[in-house]
């Protein structure tokens, strides 16, 4: 029999040939899935990422909530143009703390992977009051009602909680301190500021969004941008020139 005549069996019958897709996708899964059994860990470690503060992960909560994910980014494609435009490409393990992660969809805004100390925080707070007094050509609505909204954190320990159930390290520490990192990075020249650093290095802790008597969720939201790409000395990885 010919090979045309042993592939005419599979042409034939499309019974014959669903059953022999199903196979060949099923041996392609399996060589794809089973060496992930075999590691530890798919994401490599690297130096400088650690959680959210509670501020930040309050901040995260309120970029979610308003559905920000859906106009920007965050996720920096290893191409030369992203990379001229924003920065280094993302690492996976930028996003390893995020539940969820966000990449975004889609980018009707800038990417904002790499935002943190791009702007100071007096321009966040025109950007959110006003957009379009900073970028004239924004479609993006404004939320100067951010800046005029108490920030609840009366749970935010319960949120660490949660986040350590799907594997975020917070240590017994982290949650039992939530409250008081919030107002300690909130505030300008706050004595709890120096055992915030030592929970969370690289915390920024000063009155994001200027008005000291308050913490509200203008300040949540502007110190998780900040955070934003911050964390990594991408030094370290900074391979540009093999991008093609």
């Amino acid at each position: 029999m010919s090979l045309w005549h042993k592939h005419a069996i599979f042409e034939k019958n499309s019974i014959v040939l669903v059953i022999g897709i199903l196979i060949a996708i099923a041996i392609g899964g399996l060589i794809e899935i089973v060496p992930l059994f075999y590691l530890k860990n798919t994401i490599e470690k690297v130096d400088g990422m650690r959680p959210y503060t509670p501020l930040e992960l309050a901040g995260r909560n309120i970029y979610v909530r308003e559905g920000c994910y859906l106009c920007h980014s965050q996720m920096i494609r290893p191409l030369r143009d992203e990379v001229e435009r924003y920065g280094h490409y993302s690492l996976a393990a930028e996003s390893i703390y995020d539940r969820p992660f966000q990449w975004g969809s889609k980018r009707t805004g800038p990417d904002l992977a790499r935002v943190g100390g791009k702007y100071s925080d007096d321009w966040h707070r025109e950007h959110l009051r006003a957009p379009r007094s900073v970028v004239p050509g924004s479609v993006m609505p404004d939320y100067s009602w951010l800046a005029a909204t108490d920030l609840d954190f009366s749970r935010i320990n319960d949120d660490l909680s949660a986040q350590a159930l799907l594997g975020v390290p917070y240590s017994s520490d982290m949650i039992a301190n939530a409250k008081a990192d919030v107002v300690a990075q909130a505030t300008n020249d706050n004595p709890d500021a120096f055992e915030l650093g030592k929970r969370y290095p690289k915390a920024q802790a000063r009155d994001f969004d200027g008005n000291a008597a308050r913490i509200t969720e203008a300040d949540a939201l502007i110190a998780y941008l900040q955070v934003l790409g911050t964390l990594v000395d991408f030094k370290l990885y900074n391979d540009k020139a093999n991008i093609r």
